[in-house]
C-alpha cells in the first residue's frame, strides 16, 4: 500500500478472491459479550478508547426485528460488557469517536422519519464534543441521507472530512474528502462540495470510511467497508483500508484485511444480511499486528487480531 491507485476498480469479488490466496493474518476470532440490555443485539460496535481512565466501548443495542436504536457506552466488569454508569445514552446508530483538538468527538447516525415517503426513514451522521463521554453535547448534523461521514485531526491542526454522498453524485456510496480548519467550520455546503476518491468502487457497488487514522508520515489511514449485492439480493459487506495523501488526493489500492467466515458463527437479523462484517474500529499494537472491532450479521460483535494495514507508517 504505498503507490497511488491507477487502475480500474476491482469488484468486491476480485478483492475478496485477492483477500483469499494472500493468506492474510486472521486469527483469534472472539464474541464480545454485552450485558445489561435486556435482551436486545449489541453490535456495530466502534473500537474501544479511554475515559476516565478506563477502557470504553460504544455500540449499538437494537431489537432483533427493529431499526430503533441507542447508542450504549459500555465498560468491562468481570469479563463482560455492561453499561457504563451515568454515561449518556444517545438515540443513534453505527457509533465511532475520534480527538480532536484534546475534545472527545462521538458520532452516530440518527434516523427520522421521510419527510416525503411515508412509513419510511430517513437519516443523518450527527456529532458530539466534550471532554468526556459525560459532557458530550451535540454541535453537527450532516446533510440529510448522508451516512459514514468520518472526522480526523491532521498534522497541521486542521481537520479531514471523509463523506459519503449517495445519489446522483455518489450512486449507492462512494467515498469523498475535503478539509476544513476548525470543527466550527463545517457545514452543509462544505460536506456536499467535497469531491470524490474517484475510480475506488465498481459500478453498482459501494463503501465508506469508518475510522481515520494519522500516520507518521502525514498521510491518513482509513479503515473501510466495501459492498455489493449478489445476485440473490443479498448483501456482502468486507471490511476494506487504504491509505490517503491529503496533500496530493493520491490513494493506495484498497485491500481486504478480514471477510465474515475469519469470525465465529453466529446469528444474523435477517438471512440476506449473514455476510455482512462492519469495520467498527482498529486498535494498532506495537508488534505490527492490529485488532479489528466489528458488527457481525447485524446482530453480533466480534474482535480478530489481524496484521496492522497500516504497519510502518
Amino acid at each position: 500500500m504505498t503507490t497511488a491507485f491507477r487502475g480500474q476498480p476491482q469488484t468486491c469479488g476480485e478483492l475478496a478472491g485477492a483477500y483469499r490466496a494472500s493468506g492474510a493474518r486472521a486469527e483469534g476470532a472472539e464474541r464480545i459479550h454485552f450485558g445489561g440490555v435486556a435482551g436486545k443485539d449489541v453490535y456495530n460496535i466502534a473500537a474501544p478508547f479511554e475515559d476516565r481512565g478506563e477502557a470504553v466501548i460504544p455500540g449499538r443495542v437494537e431489537s432483533r426485528d427493529s431499526e430503533h436504536s441507542e447508542v450504549v457506552f459500555f465498560a468491562e466488569r468481570g469479563g463482560e460488557w455492561l453499561p457504563l454508569a451515568d454515561a449518556p445514552v444517545l438515540t443513534l446508530q453505527d457509533p465511532f469517536h475520534t480527538r480532536i483538538g484534546g475534545e472527545l468527538v462521538v458520532g452516530g447516525v440518527e434516523i427520522y422519519p421521510h419527510p416525503m415517503n411515508e412509513g419510511a426513514l430517513m437519516w443523518r451522521t450527527v456529532f458530539y464534543r466534550g471532554a468526556d463521554i459525560r459532557s458530550l453535547k451535540r454541535f453537527f448534523q450532516g446533510p440529510d441521507g448522508m451516512k459514514d461521514l468520518r472526522l480526523v485531526e491532521l498534522a497541521d491542526g486542521s481537520i479531514g472530512v471523509f463523506t459519503r454522498p449517495q445519489g446522483e453524485k455518489g450512486g449507492r456510496g462512494k467515498i469523498g474528502y475535503t478539509r476544513v480548519k476548525s470543527l466550527d467550520d463545517l457545514s452543509i455546503a462544505v460536506i456536499d462540495d467535497a469531491p470524490l476518491l474517484e475510480g475506488q468502487f465498481a459500478e453498482g457497488e459501494w463503501g465508506g470510511a469508518n475510522e481515520a487514522h494519522p500516520l507518521k508520515d502525514g498521510r491518513v489511514g482509513v479503515l473501510g467497508h466495501v459492498a455489493c449485492f449478489d445476485d440473490a439480493g443479498d448483501r456482502h459487506y468486507y471490511p476494506m483500508a487504504f491509505v490517503f495523501d491529503t496533500a496530493g488526493r493520491s490513494f493506495t489500492p484498497m485491500k481486504l484485511i478480514a471477510e465474515r467466515s475469519r469470525f465465529l458463527p453466529g446469528p444474523a437479523k435477517r438471512p440476506d444480511l449473514q455476510d455482512v462484517v462492519f469495520s467498527g474500529g482498529l486498535v494498532r499494537r506495537a508488534d505490527g499486528s492490529a485488532v479489528l472491532y466489528a458488527g457481525i450479521s447485524d446482530a453480533d460483535a466480534q474482535r480478530i487480531v489481524i496484521d496492522d494495514p497500516f504497519q510502518g507508517l
